[in-house]
């Protein structure tokens, strides 16, 4: 495993770790609603708990985040190996010819493990998303979903949460697409996850550090 690094964004009210009560506060709530909440040091605790979490040859698809590379997770589930990663498999698709089948590959994989945007304390997931494409996975295409969530993105309540957005993840993420593709980024999508339904589908870890937007 590569040694993981965060980011080193300048301090505001959105990159600020949360302190362990508001984490255990976010915790129970989303444990009320029915997802699998752990609560990790860090991204190393991560890590290793994702290969607990995903065996290997499992069909698992990485959404679109800075939590996840920053991490070293990303690199985990897609170049080791281990797993039957799509993401390496749809980005050597023809797009224009075999667009159907990314779809598909993409919606339904065995796992998804991604990031969010922010946690309420009131026990919500908000993913914002330019093109929606690693949305479907998360809402319920997805046999099981893992989401690894730095500190930062606690906040209390969903009119925080999309404020953080817009006012902190959004400015970033245009910043890293401008320079990595040459254009900009956009919330033209967004989901909310209220509740997990299905017992076991769901886990979040949460982390006591700050890692990602």
């Amino acid at each position: 495993m590569t040694t993981a690094t965060t980011t080193s964004t300048p301090a505001t009210p959105f990159s600020d770790p949360a302190s362990g009560e508001r984490l255990e506060r976010a915790a129970a709530a989303l444990t009320a609603h029915g997802f699998t909440v752990e609560i990790l040091e860090g991204v190393a605790e991560a890590r290793a708990r994702i290969e607990d979490l995903v065996p290997e040859g499992t069909g698992v698809f990485t959404g679109a985040s800075e939590t996840l590379r920053l991490s070293g997770i990303d690199e985990d589930l897609n170049d080791s190996g281990r797993y039957d990663a799509v993401k390496p498999r749809v980005l050597a698709m023809d797009r224009a010819t075999r667009s159907d089948e990314i779809r598909h590959l993409t919606a339904t994989p065995d796992v998804i493990v991604a990031s969010v945007h922010a946690v309420t304390e009131t026990g919500a997931l908000v993913i914002a998303s330019g093109s929606g494409s690693q949305l479907p996975g998360m809402a319920g295409g997805a046999g099981r979903a893992i989401w690894v969530v730095g500190a930062q993105k606690i906040v209390p309540d969903l009119d925080t949460a999309l404020r953080r957005v817009e006012e902190h993840c959004l400015p970033l993420e245009d910043a890293r697409a401008r320079a990595a593709y040459g254009s900009p980024s956009a919330v033209n999508r967004m989901l909310i996850l209220n509740a997990e339904y299905q017992p076991g589908r769901g886990t979040v870890l949460l982390l006591r550090e700050a890692v990602g937007y």
